[in-house]
């Protein structure tokens, strides 16, 4: 008569918040000869900005369940103090430039991951920053969104728009990392390792953002926001003071035909006096005629700018 398998479901026998045991119990049972799996859940609060810290939790065969508890409680501890100390030893130096002390240095370690690292390991155990990617950019898009709505509580929603494209854009989130240095930290595959990936704008921008959703994973919401206000409230003041600008400019062509209107002396025509520079950095001249004069000369980096700073230059002629 051939032997009954065991059917019985898997047995919970370990449970986590931490990645970092999640993993550590996995291995040590693997290597013990237990095959162990590992479920993950990240539980929603409804109607609230924390979605919650994710559980881990590890199963294994009925028949090995015993035999697998008393081998997490004999190895545990001190496998698991081995790997915190190898995170903070590694990682350490980041979580002080960010401001943020980690309650699970494993959040971080998975915002630094590249897919390109992911796809190198065999055991499948290691998960790329894409879904914390995806995250962050939500939690600094509402972050920034707020800070804009209270930082210019009059201005238009374009405007505040045209500002929040300006400090989130790609280029800005890799200035940020640069000055973090975060490079550095970021675990590439040995291909991207080749080929510059540490340096590579898009990766960083993208690290960035995983990096915030690992703040507000293990933090919450506050912790996010202290970090992204501590980053871009001066951008954010920068950036508005060059919106209110280009808002402006757009009033300088036609300032200045309504005064040439009010005076008589007819509509203003611009002329293109030159150009000169390389083709990616161009800039034009352009002087404003009225009347068969000259009234104001300005050059810009593309035609529409030079003439608006050459109506400028003569909206201050005209004052003067």
């Amino acid at each position: 008569m051939a032997e009954q398998q065991d059917v019985r479901p898997p047995v919970e026998v370990f449970r986590t918040h931490s990645s970092i045991e999640a993993e550590v119990v996995r291995g040590l049972l693997d290597a013990h000869g237990i095959d162990a799996t590992v479920a993950s859940a990240l539980p929603q609060a409804i109607f609230s900005m924390r979605f919650g810290q994710a559980e881990f939790a590890i199963a294994v065969s009925a028949e090995y369940s015993g035999r697998a508890r008393e081998i997490i409680a004999g190895h545990l501890d001190e496998a698991a103090a081995t790997e915190i100390r190898r995170l903070s030893e590694h990682l350490g130096p980041l979580e002080e430039r960010i401001g943020h002390k980690f309650e699970d240095l494993g959040l971080l370690e998975h915002a630094l991951t590249h897919r390109s690292r992911a796809h190198e390991d065999a055991s499948g155990g290691v998960i790329d920053n894409e879904s914390l990617e995806f995250l962050g950019d939500a939690v600094l898009g509402f972050v920034i969104a707020d800070l804009l709505f209270h930082q210019f509580p009059t201005h238009s929603e374009g405007y505040k728009s045209k500002v929040k494209a300006g400090i989130v854009s790609a280029a800005a989130l890799a200035r940020l990392a640069e000055a973090m240095d975060l490079g550095h930290f970021v675990l590439l595959g040995r291909g991207e390792e080749k080929t510059g990936g540490r340096h590579k704008h898009a990766i960083l921008a993208d690290s960035f953002e995983a990096v915030i959703a690992a703040i507000y994973l293990d933090g919450g919401i506050d912790a996010a926001r202290e970090f992204i206000f501590s980053r871009f409230e001066p951008l954010v003041k920068a950036a508005g003071d060059r919106a209110a600008e280009a808002s402006f400019t757009e009033d300088w062509k036609s300032a200045l035909q309504e005064q040439m209107q009010a005076a008589g002396r007819g509509l203003p025509h611009y002329r293109l006096v030159g150009a000169d520079g390389p083709e990616h950095r161009k800039r034009f001249d352009v002087e404003v005629i009225v009347g068969g004069q000259s009234i104001g000369r300005a050059s810009g980096r593309s035609k529409k700018e030079a003439e608006q700073q050459a109506a400028k230059a003569a909206l201050g002629e005209s004052a003067g």
